[in-house]
């Protein structure tokens, strides 16, 4: 095949895409919203933790976070038509976490031999929707960890992430692997409140981290501890479930072999996604690639700082 001929080939199959993806690229390219929920939830499906957090559409690219609660007793003794006493009376307490959903962009380039498959199938659509958001799951898990204004990397620096933001309550593990003497002194740390709702609580932590603590627990001379090692069962301490969570770091500290291990309810893990996500594209003919841009802005931030626990300088082999 000569080259013109090549180009003209090209031409002719990037002329189909653009047809077949006509809808996706109106409006300057931004998705409709049943275009935007579809693709949010192709996110969440293909990520770990979207899928345990609260993810959030937001309405603009800042959106506020109002919490309200108690902190202690509301209950006083009373007395037969005898209102509370000023000193008796209690107001809840309120606050607000802003979302502010910073600028990410990802690029595509897809091939004729993907293309022509495709759009013989009638399926680009759905192949671009979910090749792209396989991918910027993963790398939104990634920023939502490992989040930190202060990295060098510049994808990272946009925001700070959940183990940036966790600060009120930090436990040393000193350098011990995962095991019940690291979870005990989180749940010790956390404020007695939030552990009445330890059946919707997680740790968090790393893969290798996870792996050994079911190690740890095959140990055990039972049939329950041989049963972790020889089957995928869930592993838990005090009734909490621990999640691996693959893109937690495992190359921390001096020696560059710790790792972190949060403790919340996944839900007190707010991810925010403006709707107006945005899919554009262009195309190189002369190589035959389609490609694909896609744009959108995320934010991450606890709805309660305060009920969060994490260890630090935690071993993993």
């Amino acid at each position: 095949m000569s080259m013109d001929e090549l180009i003209y080939d090209n031409r002719t199959i990037l002329a189909k895409a653009d047809l077949a993806l006509a809808d996706l690229t109106t409006e300057g390219g931004v998705l409709q919203p049943a275009q935007a929920k579809k693709f949010i939830r192709i996110l969440i499906k293909e990520s770990t933790l979207l899928k345990l957090a609260t993810v959030v559409p937001m309405r603009a690219p800042k959106q506020l976070m109002e919490r309200i609660g108690f902190g202690g007793r509301i209950l006083r003794a009373g007395a037969e038509s005898t209102p509370l006493t000023a000193e008796q009376r209690v107001r809840p307490r309120t606050g607000r976490a802003e979302l502010d959903a910073q600028l990410f962009k990802a690029e595509v380039r897809l091939n004729n031999e993907v293309l022509e498959d495709s759009i013989e199938r009638g399926a680009l659509r759905q192949t671009i929707m979910q090749m792209m958001g396989e991918q910027i799951s993963t790398d939104m898990d990634e920023i939502v960890v490992r989040g930190d204004r202060a990295s060098a990397d510049e994808t990272l620096s946009q925001i700070d992430g959940v183990l940036k933001q966790a600060v009120s309550h930090v436990v040393d593990a000193d350098g011990a692997p995962t095991d019940r003497r690291v979870f005990r002194d989180m749940m010790k740390s956390l404020p007695s409140q939030y552990l009445r709702r330890r059946k919707q609580m997680r740790f968090l932590t790393s893969v290798n981290s996870e792996i050994d603590y079911r190690d740890a627990l095959g140990d055990r001379p039972t049939p329950g501890g041989d049963k972790h090692l020889e089957e995928d069962l869930p592993v838990k301490y005090s009734g909490v479930p621990v999640q691996d969570v693959p893109n937690f770091p495992e190359d921390l500290g001096d020696t560059g072999n710790t790792t972190n291990i949060l403790l919340t309810d996944p839900k007190n893990i707010h991810i925010g996604v403006w709707r107006k996500i945005r899919i554009e594209t262009d195309k190189d003919v002369s190589a035959g690639e389609l490609i694909i841009v896609a744009t959108l802005r995320f934010d991450v931030k606890y709805a309660i700082e305060d009920a969060v626990v994490k260890a630090v300088n935690v071993a993993v082999g």
